[in-house]
């Protein structure tokens, strides 16, 4: 088997990665870059592999590092299927076309004010053509076989979100691993990640591979947090990814109201496709730790804004309060109407959750940036900024290393870093060369292997 490495290397964005044999030839996620400009504008270039010869498509996850590039294969002509678990299907359903309607949205906006250097600028695609994309969807169960060609594919959870999974190929009496995103043991939601059997490669995620999660209870800081924004009359902003994350701190801020930790301030989750995503976790109840009635109180806490409406009538809130709202980096989505009127007020905080991908606003938010851009716009950033990595979905280098150790690999199995900015790349293959016997490289980009 070969292997062509066509992004989530060398940075964590834009998952692709083609799988050939002689006679079949399959892409491993079909993802979208994400971050800094020069890695976006990929987005816009010609399909990295030839659609006429791609004989299928096997997806990791939903999230759109990994899934939000099919409406653009499917624009350009791809008509065969795609592969994944089923609880990762009804999330591209909502994903997929809310990353449609999005762009068109900014698209809209930036005709309207005149933005940006194109005199007419366009979507990546549309909603409709990513509602199209999803008739390709095929569902598959975890250790389900699925055959393309002379491959043989199946599916083991990898904790993560849900759905995720990493994906095991077999041909030729060669079996290839890629770990898709990782989970962590001790997750607030998920599972933890299956272990791996035996490989004559593993493809390995990195995202947090040079940095060790904050081993301070995470329910405790985000007590501390809260408290700090109610007695000082402000209001919490927290970007959230849709799926995981947004669920994630919707039971935690729940937990800690009913023990009496935190007030019971006012939770506005300000995101349709979160509301959404928290009604399929309760839907695929055996996919994950919590309980129904978990998922029911989780729900009933918090006051969902559907409705344009509803998300600006928050405006008018002068008491402590506190707003989960996409996209998880700040890229787009409503918390930016909310960044605009509340960053300048040092009375708010802005509470990250998750994994912030160089070049986007979460990045430089953390790093200190003194002003925002939004929608043409400086924005002074005077409000304070916070950040829970133990909240992440995604495994550290410790719990990588472990999940490693406790998979059937042989010590000297060859393992390929992706999905890294080059800091946590470099750091997790020093660590798994001082700490393990694995043959560990960093995947270059459009770098080629056989196994």
């Amino acid at each position: 088997m070969k292997i062509t490495f066509l992004g989530g290397t060398e940075t964590v964005t834009g998952s692709k990665f083609l799988l050939e044999t002689v006679s079949t030839r399959v892409l491993i996620d079909c993802g979208l870059f994400q971050g800094y400009k020069w890695l976006r504008e990929r987005n816009w270039q010609a399909p990295p592999v030839d659609i006429d010869t791609l004989d299928g498509i096997m997806l990791t996850h939903a999230h759109l590092d990994h899934s939000g590039y099919i409406p653009v294969m499917y624009q350009r002509g791809y008509r065969r299927p795609v592969y994944t678990h089923h609880a990762t299907k009804a999330l591209c359903e909502i994903l997929l076309e809310d990353s449609g309607h999005i762009q068109e949205e900014d698209a809209k906006f930036f005709n309207r004010h005149k933005l940006g250097k194109h005199a007419h600028p366009e979507p990546l695609y549309d909603k409709a053509t990513a509602k199209a994309s999803l008739s390709l969807f095929r569902s598959v169960e975890f250790g389900e076989v699925v055959t393309i060609g002379d491959i043989h594919f199946h599916l083991q959870p990898a904790g993560h979100i849900l759905g995720a999974a990493s994906i095991i190929a077999e041909s030729g009496g060669k079996v290839v691993g890629f770990s898709g995103d990782v989970g962590r043991q001790d997750d607030i939601l998920m599972r933890p990640p299956e272990p791996l059997p035996r490989l004559d490669m593993l493809l390995l995620e990195s995202t947090y591979g040079n940095r060790r999660h904050d081993q301070e209870n995470p329910a405790e800081r985000l007590a501390h947090i809260v408290n700090r924004v109610a007695a000082s009359g402000g209001v919490l902003l927290i970007p959230a990814f849709a799926v995981g994350r947004a669920q994630a701190l919707q039971h935690a801020l729940t937990g800690l109201m009913d023990s009496g930790k935190i007030p019971r301030l006012p939770i506005f989750l300000d995101s349709p496709m979160a509301i959404n995503v928290s009604d399929i976790y309760c839907h695929y109840i055996d996919q994950h730790r919590l309980q129904t009635e978990q998922c029911m109180r989780m729900c009933e806490n918090v006051a969902y804004t559907r409705s344009v409406d509803e998300s600006k009538a928050l405006a008018g809130k002068a008491f402590p309060h506190i707003i989960i709202a996409g996209s998880g980096m700040a890229t787009g989505g409503r918390i930016l109407h909310h960044f605009k009127r509340l960053l300048s007020n040092a009375r708010t905080t802005v509470l990250f959750s998750g994994y912030q991908a160089g070049g986007t606003r979460g990045a430089k938010m953390l790093e200190g940036a003194e002003s925002v851009k939004i929608h043409g716009q400086w924005i002074p950033l005077r409000a304070r900024v916070e950040m829970i990595p133990a909240l992440s979905g995604h495994a550290d280098y410790v719990e990588l290393t472990q999940w490693l150790g406790a998979s059937d690999l042989s010590p000297s199995t060859p393992i390929k870093l992706i999905h890294g900015d080059p800091e946590a790349l470099e750091g997790l293959r020093n660590h798994l060369r001082a700490h393990t016997d694995f043959s560990v490289d960093v995947a270059s980009y459009r770098s080629i292997v056989t196994v």
